[in-house]
């Protein structure tokens, strides 16, 4: 039986001037659940949106296991006003009020979880730590590593000290994701990558990761998205 009553359809305007396209999943009203869920697109020059198929296999999830569930358009794509910016700023500058208008709308919330798929991962990167009430987990699934200066006009010491903020709070939770055959970036540059990252000095957050076999960018096989759903489901429950 699918835990969710009521699916919203919309637009929401946020406090950054821009109108989202954005899509809610409410959990049954009787399970008094205090969990959000937001999670965040591809790239949309190259096609991404909330209906990406990858985030529709990871909301299932989520709203069996009793979230509140958001995902929404960026600035320019689909419905949502405005244009995509060129560095990504913006964008998070929208997660973030979004985030902190529904928290508003809904203070018992008492743990939030933005997910980003791809450029995704890099505006989720972006959305800080919240106060020690609200329990704040990134999970980062195919970071874009290798083209993340081509994603940002390189931009990317923004999102080299916003990830090292969250691995330097002792209430972040962080967990990569990615495939051992991303079109993107191999698996050498991830394995590296990572070792940089777990030797940030004053780490402090529960950082884990989570090297998927035979997963592509995309998460096309019925295999990789298992394994996807089950790296998610465990790391969540």
């Amino acid at each position: 039986m699918d835990p969710s009553v009521q699916t919203s359809e919309g637009s929401r305007s946020v406090s950054t001037g821009v109108t989202l396209q954005v899509n809610m999943w409410y959990p049954r009203l009787e399970l008094d659940s205090k969990k959000l869920a937001i999670l965040l697109h591809p790239w949309s020059w190259l096609g991404g949106n909330m209906h990406e198929p990858t985030l529709k296999v990871l909301t299932r999830l989520l709203q069996h296991k009793n979230y509140y569930v958001i995902r929404y358009n960026f600035r320019g794509v689909g419905k949502s006003s405005g244009w995509p910016s060129l560095t990504g700023k913006t964008e998070g500058e929208d997660l973030k009020a979004l985030v902190q208008e529904f928290l508003e709308e809904k203070p018992e919330i008492d743990s939030l979880t933005v997910i980003g798929y791809s450029y995704g991962s890099l505006i989720a990167s972006l959305h800080p730590v919240l106060n020690p009430k609200v329990k704040t987990s990134h999970i980062l699934l195919s970071y874009p590593i290798s083209p993340r200066g081509l994603l940002t006009m390189f931009h990317t010491g923004m999102y080299s000290l916003a990830l090292r903020d969250i691995l330097c709070n002792p209430d972040a939770r962080l967990l990569l994701i990615y495939g051992d055959k991303d079109e993107f970036t191999s698996k050498s540059k991830y394995d590296e990558w990572v070792d940089t990252l777990r030797r940030t000095d004053g780490l402090k957050a529960r950082f884990d990761v989570v090297p998927v076999m035979d997963a592509n960018h995309f998460w096309q096989r019925d295999g990789a998205r298992i394994a996807l759903h089950q790296a998610v489901d465990s790391w969540i429950s």
